[in-house]
């Protein structure tokens, strides 16, 4: 065996003992991410389904009945109270036991009957826009469809002889990917990038300062190890829970949360081992600097919490973004990994398409690691 992997092995063996010994490493290492998966597994959302919905029935007729079943038969709503007049709706409201309410004057059936358009009222909680926005198109499209079926029923009964006729323009959309419009498949493959950066930067931000504070640097020091062997071998434990995580990660989306993975796992596997290797350097190169454990962990946080969450595309689209966030987004590790999972998972995309994100992966983890060894001094002061 070469005498540097020995070297290696050594530093890292000393480092795995280190991490056994102390729980709290494998506590942050292993049960933090399980808790924010399944977290934001099941609390993070962004399917508006079940909106609340009070009914104000002034004209209390079959047709506004029925129309008031499409609204209940539909996944998009659910009928939590009726009212009587406009305080008792507006309390509704205030009080968030509605987000939509439907008001349906007293002249509706006899302007059905008589051929004129009727008029409803729709009232929305704007406090929030981005669900009021889309409980207002899943409305205007109930009675949309409920309009166009009696306006198609009353042509045939007075003119028999076109109903045969068809309709001359006929939609048939066809959703690829994620065909069940289901946003978790959505956001789960773009949380597990966030999870690993930020456990394994947390992880590796300890490692250095942890020797500064306990005093055990003057060893390390005097360790006769090259300063790449000495952060190699400190990184391998933590690249091994790194890994546990990812399997943990894809197992329990796969079993738990039933999100499918449609490209190759193999490819998966070695781009997310690639990208591993970028954020556990991340967290050595601010130990290296920080030399002081709190520092560390909060400069770690910085680094990659608010990047990571904010400007990887996780959950906010960059493409809405002012152009010079979406500048700066640019250097943000996280984001190319975003894309190459959505694009494993969703779309079964290979290396042909996702190399430019697998080059920008590359070059980081290489960039970052050879900044770790440059920038740690194997002398004390």
């Amino acid at each position: 065996m070469p005498l540097f992997l020995r070297r290696i092995i050594a530093v890292g063996r000393k480092e795995f003992l280190h991490v056994l010994r102390d729980p709290r490493s494998l506590a942050l290492g292993i049960l933090m991410p399980l808790i924010m998966l399944f977290l934001f597994g099941y609390a993070l959302t962004l399917d508006v389904d079940r909106v609340p919905l009070a009914v104000w029935d002034q004209s209390q007729t079959a047709q506004s009945r029925e129309l008031i079943s499409r609204f209940e038969g539909s996944r998009y709503f659910s009928l939590r109270q009726h009212v009587s007049s406009y305080q008792q709706l507006e309390q509704a409201v205030d009080r968030r036991d509605a987000l939509i309410a439907l008001v349906i004057p007293t002249d509706f059936a006899a302007r059905l009957d008589a051929g004129t358009q009727p008029v409803l009222q729709v009232i929305l909680d704007g406090s929030d826009p981005n669900t009021a926005t889309i409980a207002q198109g899943y409305a205007e499209a109930i009675v949309l469809t409920w309009s166009r079926q009696i306006s198609m029923a009353a042509m045939q009964r007075r003119f028999p002889q076109r109903a045969a006729q068809p309709i001359p323009l006929e939609i048939r959309p066809r959703v690829w990917f994620n065909s069940d419009l289901v946003s978790r498949n959505f956001i789960f493959p773009g949380l597990i990038p966030v999870i690993m950066m930020i456990v394994a930067a947390l992880l590796t931000s300890l490692s250095m300062a942890r020797e500064w504070e306990t005093g055990t640097m003057e060893q390390i020091v005097t360790m006769p190890v090259r300063k790449w062997e000495l952060i190699i071998g400190k990184l391998a434990p933590y690249f091994c829970i790194g890994v546990v995580d990812l399997l943990l990660s894809v197992g329990v989306g796969y079993y738990v949360f039933s999100v499918p993975l449609k490209g190759s796992l193999l490819l998966l596997s070695a781009l997310s081992l690639l990208f591993l290797v970028g954020a556990l350097a991340v967290g050595m190169l601010i130990s290296i600097i920080a030399k002081s454990q709190l520092l560390a962990s909060q400069l770690a946080l910085l680094v990659t919490v608010l990047p990571a969450f904010l400007l990887s595309g996780f959950i906010f689209p960059l493409e809405n973004m002012p152009a010079p966030i979406q500048a700066v987004s640019h250097i943000v590790v996280a984001r190319y990994f975003v894309t190459i999972l959505r694009g494993i998972y969703l779309k079964d995309v290979g290396m042909e398409t996702l190399w430019p994100q697998a080059l920008f992966l590359l070059g980081f983890a290489g960039l970052i690691l050879s900044l770790a060894v440059f920038k740690f001094k194997k002398k004390l002061g």
